[in-house]
């Protein structure tokens, strides 16, 4: 629920409620603060608005993306909004008006331009907050377009962030200024020493293993196009389908737009949406595929772990798979529930092998799996 007062004060408390809400680190003196920034700044510019709250907000460079797309998701729902009734139901014309100060005029110019003839509540609800949280298989088709088009700007929005990340350098390339300055205070403030920096390169590769069984293959293809918007970050990215056996996908991905991709491999791939045999599918990768893991690589299973196999032959396959690999990570849509047990054989077998395992049900739990990449 968002609630739109007369003062924009109100308003710049309220989103810091919103940030606190989604992840960031806003307490009631980032608050504070962000309010003695209003008297700094050019209300009438909303960029100078942004920039000043996203000075006082921000406390890690980590944070600075998700303050950004929340800033802009609140502004935009508040504009969008449905007035409700008055709280006390009198008459508006009725009402005294409320004194129009500075800091209204500026909220008005952002929103749909009402007179400020009463305190307005607005009513509404982030509905990409509420499919993010969603499971997968309970999302209604009306909405698995918005479901999508989610996962594709937070897969976007990773990808870049990982893009800019930089390292420090000898070589005289971008001066790396808050580096510099923290160094140089302890020299009494003068800069006799400059830091630089430079893109980092990712050295990473990632292999993918996606259960495409009856059970699973909506969850798969939400991790599949969630993956696919880093193909432009990592060197390598290698996808693998399976249900009764292995596919190697990678070149359909790469050479098609996701959607006919998708399609294309439903049609052609053997066992898509069937049964599910995990150990012996991550066997054929074992004995096939295996020069694609080194210590660069991170793995991703993407299993309910319901295998109709002997535990042993995934024990053998996960433990060649560890001691090739950078990372082993199985991501399981049932560990979204908070009474899940990682009781089956096959996942009694993975779990001591595995270096994360992490739910997949949701928009939510993809943002997680961001942390790993």
């Amino acid at each position: 629920m968002i609630t739109r007062r007369t003062s924009l004060s109100h308003n710049i408390v309220a989103f810091c409620r919103f940030l606190r809400a989604n992840g960031l680190a806003v307490g009631p003196d980032e608050a504070a603060t962000a309010l003695l920034a209003l008297a700094q700044v050019d209300l009438g510019e909303r960029t100078q608005l942004w920039l000043a709250l996203r000075t006082v907000l921000c406390r890690r460079a980590q944070d600075l993306d998700a303050f950004d797309r929340l800033f802009a998701q609140y502004w935009k729902e508040l504009e969008k909004a449905v007035d409700s009734k008055t709280k006390d139901g009198a008459n508006p014309r009725q009402r005294t008006q409320p004194k129009k100060g500075p800091d209204f005029n500026q909220l008005k110019a952002w929103l749909y331009g009402n007179k400020p003839t009463e305190e307005t509540t607005l009513t509404t609800y982030s509905t990409q907050q509420n499919l993010a949280r969603q499971d997968f298989s309970a999302i209604a088709p009306d909405d698995l377009q918005a479901v999508m088009q989610h996962i594709r700007e937070l897969s976007l929005t990773l990808a870049r962030r990982a893009n800019r990340r930089r390292q420090r350098t000898q070589a005289a390339r971008q001066l790396n200024l808050p580096r510099t300055l923290r160094t140089n205070l302890r020299r009494g403030g003068e800069l006799l020493e400059l830091i630089y920096q430079k893109p980092r390169k990712n050295r990473f590769n990632v292999v993918i293993l996606a259960d495409v069984s009856q059970s699973m293959d909506l969850y798969s293809t939400f991790l599949i196009q969630f993956m696919y918007a880093f193909q432009s970050v990592y060197r390598r990215i290698d996808t693998f389908v399976f249900s009764t056996e292995l596919h190697r996908v990678t070149q359909s991905l790469k050479n098609r737009p996701f959607a006919e991709a998708l399609h294309h491999l439903a049609d052609t791939v053997t066992g898509w949406g069937g049964g599910t045999r995990i150990g012996y599918s991550l066997q054929q990768f074992v004995e096939n595929h295996l020069s694609l893991v080194n210590k660069h690589t991170l793995v991703l299973i993407l299993s309910d772990g319901w295998d109709t196999d002997d535990a042993t032959l995934l024990t053998d396959a996960l433990t060649k798979l560890k001691s090739k690999a950078h990372r082993l990570v199985w991501l399981n849509p049932l560990a979204g529930n908070p009474t899940f047990r990682p009781d089956t054989a096959a996942m009694q077998a993975a779990m001591p092998l595995l270096d994360g395992f992490l739910p997949a049900h949701n928009a939510n739990s993809l943002r997680a799996l961001g942390r790993w990449l």
